[in-house]
């Protein structure tokens, strides 16, 4: 990686002569795009951050923004610096001022190599996307603080450390073994994103044909409604050979997250995920897919949507948690994206949480679904079961079965929704590939027409 040079200390600060600033910053280049970097390390007490270090990465954030490039930043941080006293307080709340401005201007990417504690550990949920070393730990409350508040002695990895944010939290994206893994990480992301939002996605140079047949991904999904696949082998099949980065692998798992291109064009990927869970949609899922939708639609990247699930999640837990709320965030999300959306319906499409994945009624540009796809309120067996549920009481196996082939024949089939315009086209699986990138190229000059307004109040 290309070496982090040391901007010089603003004029007019005060601050100790003997003491060295902890934060580097430079304008140079990533992967072969040019970035505003800086970094957050060292010095005496271990990257903590003092009213000169803010003015440091203050500074690099500003020149990012004039200049319309992204932002990413190293930390192995130790937190305010308590020597500035309440001035370290005001240091990374000005830098966090800085970085909320830039969100939805510039992509923002934060690499965590170390300790990222106290106060500044909040810069990561500013971020676009956060990348952690495996070394690497991040809280608001360290264990002191913790034991005591509430007696529990608790470890730093349990608290904070990678796979606390990798696995459960969602702040980590991506995990790697060292820093620049982790920057190299990043450069593959950025990859996908233009400079700011007003540019276009970069092309991405592939020679997969855009025509070629999606036979393994049309061999990935079985025709039993309940057998378990993966939906990464379609995914990596319908993409650019190759071009899939799959983000935030291991963070609700039953919702898949990630870019890659087709026919050259970047996309962002949302997908449910059948070996997970079935394919529900649950609290984490929705607020990860929502999350993307956002991500991709702040810089003009087009959104793939995969489809095949049962439903949403039931649970006591999940509703008082706010089921409600968050499955809301999706819908937002959807509704309000202006890039090119195309939603694939693979197999089961039911309910509530069929609408959520950008059906067509949430504005999607296209809505294209394979013949096996089951499109509808509930599945043949619940919905015979609500609709004839005191007539089978004492009914043999035979009229069950006879009654759920016949809902599902007239209630589930593609075609039903085909007829009220909920679908656009039926296709084959092997045709998906060629379909979507037609609709790409077609789609390239779509505009934004949405009223004006300061901004909506979404249910974060």
């Amino acid at each position: 990686m290309l070496a982090v040079n040391v901007v010089t200390r603003p004029a007019g600060l005060r601050m100790a002569a003997a003491r060295a600033s902890a934060a580097e910053a430079t304008i140079t280049e990533l992967g072969g795009r040019t970035i505003g970097l800086f970094r957050l390390a060292g010095g005496e007490h271990r990257g903590a951050l003092g009213p000169v270090e803010g003015a440091v990465v203050e500074r690099l954030i500003s020149h990012a923004l004039d200049l319309g490039v992204p932002i990413v930043g190293v930390l192995a941080t130790s937190g305010a610096d308590v020597r500035e006293g309440v001035a370290s307080l005001h240091a990374w709340g000005r830098v966090a001022r800085l970085l909320a401005q830039a969100s939805g201007v510039v992509p923002v990417a934060l690499v965590v190599a170390g300790p990222c504690v106290s106060g500044p550990a909040l810069l990561l949920g500013l971020a676009d996307v956060v990348v952690m070393t495996t070394d690497a730990f991040a809280y608001v409350s360290g264990p002191d603080a913790v034991a005591g508040f509430t007696g529990m002695k608790v470890p730093r990895d349990i608290l904070g450390g990678v796979s606390i944010h990798s696995w459960r939290s969602g702040v980590a994206a991506l995990v790697t073994d060292h820093e620049e893994a982790a920057l190299d990480a990043v450069a593959a992301i950025l990859a996908y994103f233009p400079a700011n939002n007003l540019e276009e996605p970069p092309a991405v140079w592939d020679d997969d044909p855009v025509d070629r047949s999606c036979v393994v991904a049309a061999a990935a999904v079985p025709e039993t409604s309940t057998a378990s696949y993966d939906a990464r082998l379609v995914i990596s099949d319908v993409l650019d050979d190759g071009s899939f980065l799959e983000l935030w692998p291991h963070y609700a798992p039953n919702m898949v997250t990630g870019l890659g291109a087709v026919g050259g064009r970047p996309v962002g990927i949302v997908a449910n995920q059948p070996c997970q869970r079935a394919g529900t949609i649950d609290i984490e899922a929705s607020r990860k897919a929502a999350r993307m939708v956002q991500w991709c639609d702040a810089f003009n990247v087009a959104v793939v949507t995969f489809v095949d699930t049962p439903g949403f999640e039931p649970g006591k837990d999940l509703e008082w948690r706010g089921m409600i709320r968050h499955g809301a965030e999706l819908v937002m999300a959807y509704a309000q994206a202006t890039v090119p959306r195309l939603c694939v319906i693979m197999r089961k499409a039911y309910g509530g949480a069929y609408i959520v994945m950008d059906s067509k009624t949430l504005g999607n540009d296209l809505c294209v679904a394979w013949p096996n796809a089951e499109v509808a309120v509930l599945g043949a067996p619940a919905a015979v079961q609500i609709l004839h549920g005191k007539r089978l009481a004492d009914a043999d196996g035979t009229e069950r079965a006879a009654l759920e082939e016949e809902y599902a024949t007239i209630y589930c089939s593609p075609a039903a929704a085909a007829e009220r315009g909920f679908v656009d086209e039926i296709i084959e699986p092997k045709d998906t590939r060629r379909i979507l990138a037609e609709a790409l190229r077609l789609l390239a000059s779509k505009q934004d027409r949405h009223p004006r307004r300061r901004h909506s109040n979404t249910p974060l």
